[in-house]
């Protein structure tokens, strides 16, 4: 850990992920002095880059569904070796070889109607996304006691919603909240395709096909990049967005320093009169800055590094009770050679294990009551397909999103169960990819227990909370904090906690140096 290049900032950013990072470039292309402090040797949080086995890397984020064009182009992240990449297929792999593929416009492997409302189903979605796509990248505004441009942001988003004309906007609003499984019944009749069709809204969640809670407005959230949802690994994979972003963010002046964990946020004065004036590392070093911007969870940062007894306690509640538990395991296996998927001639694809929507349904029951799943589903990719330089030629790394793993499993984790669960996994891999098994060097299983010890994210979820109607729009994280600004003077989220939510999109780090800066 080096010195800060001076005693005092404007701002102070707690966590270099990628909304640390784009909050910090933001703002020093104004003119304000920044500081960010990350915890870890490296930048990027749950999209750093590491070598899980020698000669063999990987992410936690494994490819991207939305990152903001717009702050492609703001931060001309480009010119820092930063390239979407091309758009990849989803396959809905089928254990005797009948695979469903959905590409960027079409589905192949089912029957004439499905794939002609699939057509239909698209055409609907892509309205509804467009629609949304604007506000997802605004600060949304509190509820009462409008400002002027908050008033202008309702109205907006009213006169784009009603452009959709009365019938689809009436049709918006009886699906918003529909449960996945009610929408994926009424377009189509292949339960594979359901269930891989499904999967988009259901990622990183707490939900199932049959939660009704924001399931479809999720995959309006992932619609919204642009490849219009499709996933995409870049030319030089993840790593190379966050090299970008901290490029673009120390060319315009920022300081970066890693190994620099926060240990608490200060504060001066009491209830009456708060103000967050500085941080205090682990090695009891003290820095000060006008403001402090926290991109770490909101249990976290007021928890954790601020402290309840600055907080009213109806505040302090409501954050108390955000829904924090993770549900994704990470599996990756370090593999010797090639593995062939029956059925399969790319594996530049994502392809997902999910049979139908009931496996999906029965694999978040046993979660629900603290088990991992019975018969666990999850998505697959081998981004050493398409970033040859994620592992030694000719031999390939293999990442899974396990869904459903809980977070609080039943007794506790332990090495031994962790060894079982790993176990069953390279199993059911294995139905699909017979030769897989004999080809692994290393496996490495992450629980969502795991990811909150090694990245400091409360429960290890992905989007730091619930990405839930309760916990949507100008409810994220909640009210009083929901607008970036917080109860505290002078302590700000630019985090994943915030609108629009988490994934690679970069939304709440955008936001939050727009509302900084009054723009």
């Amino acid at each position: 850990m080096s010195l800060p290049l001076q005693k005092h900032y404007n701002n102070i950013i707690i966590g270099g992920g990628h909304n640390g990072l784009i909050c910090a470039a933001y703002l020093a292309r104004k003119g304000q002095s920044v500081l960010v402090l990350e915890a870890s040797d490296r930048l990027g949080g749950l999209a750093t880059t590491r070598e899980f086995h020698p000669g063999f890397k990987v992410g936690i984020a494994h490819s991207l569904s939305h990152f903001s064009s717009k702050i492609v182009r703001d931060l001309e992240l480009e010119k820092h070796g930063f390239y979407v990449g091309a758009p990849m297929s989803r396959l809905g792999l089928d254990l005797e070889g009948q695979h469903i593929k959905i590409d960027t416009d079409s589905v192949a492997g089912v029957e004439t109607c499905d794939v002609n409302n699939y057509q239909k189903y698209l055409e609907l979605l892509r309205r509804f996304s467009s629609a949304l796509a604007p506000f997802w990248m605004k600060t949304m505004p509190r509820i009462g006691n409008n400002t002027i441009p908050e008033i202008m942001t309702f109205a907006q988003l009213g006169l784009k919603l009603r452009g959709l004309g009365k019938n689809d906007m009436g049709e918006f609003m009886r699906i918003a909240t529909l449960p996945a499984r009610d929408l994926m019944d009424e377009y189509f009749e292949n339960d594979l395709l359901k269930a891989v069709l499904s999967w988009d809204g259901l990622i990183g969640s707490k939900m199932a096909p049959r939660s009704p809670n924001a399931t479809i407005l999720g995959m309006l959230y992932r619609m919204s990049g642009e490849h219009q949802g499709v996933h995409s690994i870049p030319t030089a994979g993840i790593e190379s967005l966050i090299i970008a972003l901290s490029r673009a963010a120390s060319t315009v002046g920022a300081d970066i320093q890693t190994l620099s964990p926060v240990a608490r946020i200060c504060v001066n004065g009491d209830r009456n009169g708060l103000k967050a004036t500085g941080v205090e590392l682990t090695d009891g070093q003290k820095i000060n800055a006008d403001r402090i911007i926290s991109s770490a969870d909101p249990k976290r940062t007021f928890l954790d590094l601020l402290g309840a007894q600055y907080l009213e306690i109806e505040f302090t509640n409501r954050i108390s009770r955000l829904r924090c538990d993770g549900y994704v395991a990470k599996l990756h296996l370090a593999l010797d050679s090639t593995p062939e998927f029956r059925g399969v001639d790319q594996l530049d694809q994502r392809m997902i294990i999910a049979p139908t929507m009931d496996s999906i349904e029965f694999a978040f029951d046993n979660a629900k009551y603290g088990e991992y799943p019975e018969h666990p589903v999850m998505e697959i990719t081998l981004p050493s397909a398409i970033d040859h330089s994620m592992a030694p030629g000719g031999k390939h790394v293999l990442s899974a999103h396990v869904m459903y793993v809980p977070y609080r499993l039943k007794g506790g984790w332990t090495n031994a169960l962790r060894e079982t669960l790993k176990t069953r996994l390279i199993d059911i891999i294995g139905q699909y990819a017979p030769d897989l098994p004999g080809k692994i060097l290393h496996s490495e299983l992450l629980t969502p227990a795991d990811l909150e010890q090694n990245f400091h994210v409360t429960g290890g979820h992905w989007h730091h909370t619930e990405l839930s109607m309760d916990q949507m729009l100008m409810m994220r994280p909640t009210y009083e904090a929901a607008q970036h600004k917080t109860p505290v003077p002078g302590l700000f989220l630019c985090g994943a906690g915030c609108h629009p939510g988490g994934d690679l999109m970069g939304g709440p780090g955008h936001n939050a140096a727009k509302h900084i800066l009054g723009l």
